[in-house]
């Protein structure tokens, strides 16, 4: 069996080598919304629909590292090296307005990007009392920190027309994607591009019509791929997108590679609550692992979905 994982991991190794250059941006949905009792002072998301830490989580999957504090420097800066290594150019933080638990560490995960040459970036959910003008003080305050772009979650809260006000006040130096699959709204809205995020209902059998229609009308495709989805330990969606061993991952890259975005979107980092992540997941009692992944087992599975986001983001930036 060592001789086996050996084998197989010099091979993950010849594939994971990343492309010198660049023919568009890989970017990954992350979530700083994690907290433990030592470090936070209470369980945040990991005690989601009344589980009970550290043994019984709101995930299907249990993670290598444990479930960790967002608030913790050395797990942000382990996380941002993983991301890096992966070969993914952009991360989009999730946040939920100033003043959120999300707000009060974007300063820490800022940084530890940075060191990492990651392209800073925000997913701006739809917090409570989200407004077209709070909106704009939010982009004004996000430009500030270096952002570049911003990915907005539930764009149709508001109306096209909404945004198309708000452009004229968004500092130049920001681009906006909208969470939608209706490119006409995105373009009536002003926006720079789109995004779909949602890979079950719109996946990779959508993307070339979608990546066309983006480009008719000048706007930035960024269709989003994701390893599966599985949120019924956290209260989510019945709805369920089996793994299969790594054939959905491949599958909607393959799809995205096709439809010749400008940017590819990780659905995601480590939403652990929908079972979309591709941080590394450890075998533990009751809780699924990644073994199967590509032939992978033991310790080699547990990083499994990170060394095949190398191989496609080296596809994708080499042209490939």
């Amino acid at each position: 069996m060592l001789r086996r994982l050996l084998v197989v991991g010099l091979a993950w190794a010849s594939l994971c080598v990343p492309a010198a250059a660049h023919a568009g941006t890989v970017s990954i949905f992350y979530y700083p919304w994690y907290g433990t009792p030592a470090r936070d002072g209470a369980w945040q998301h990991w005690n989601q629909n009344r589980h009970q830490p550290p043994n019984d989580l709101y995930s299907r999957f249990y993670p290598a590292r444990g479930p960790y504090s967002s608030n913790d420097q050395a797990v942000v800066d382990q996380q941002m090296a993983e991301i890096a290594a992966a070969g993914v150019d952009e991360v989009v933080a999730s946040w939920w307005g100033r003043g959120s638990g999300e707000d009060t560490r974007l300063p820490l995960v800022l940084a530890a990007e940075r060191r990492r040459r990651l392209q800073p970036a925000i997913h701006l959910e739809p917090y409570n009392g989200r407004s077209p003008a709070s909106v704009v003080l939010d982009l004004k305050y996000l430009a500030a920190l270096g952002v570049r772009d911003v990915y907005v979650y539930h764009p149709r809260d508001f109306s096209a027309a909404d945004w198309a006000a708000i452009r004229p006040q968004v500092p130049a130096s920001l681009r906006l994607f909208a969470g939608t699959e209706l490119v006409g709204f995105a373009a009536a809205g002003l926006f720079d591009g789109f995004y779909t995020y949602d890979f079950i209902n719109y996946g990779g059998g959508k993307f070339t019509r979608l990546c066309a229609q983006a480009h008719a009308v000048h706007l930035l495709c960024a269709p989003s791929v994701g390893p599966g989805y599985d949120g019924i330990r956290a209260g989510e969606s019945a709805v369920l997108s089996g793994r299969r061993d790594g054939i959905t991952y491949d599958n909607l890259w393959t799809s995205a590679l096709a439809a010749k975005p400008d940017i590819v979107t990780i659905t995601s980092y480590n939403e652990w609550g929908e079972g979309t992540q591709i941080e590394a997941a450890a075998p533990h009692r009751g809780y699924r692992g990644y073994d199967g992944a590509w032939g992978l087992l033991g310790v080699a599975a547990q990083g499994a979905y990170l060394m095949r986001t190398a191989y496609w983001t080296g596809r994708f930036h080499s042209g490939s």
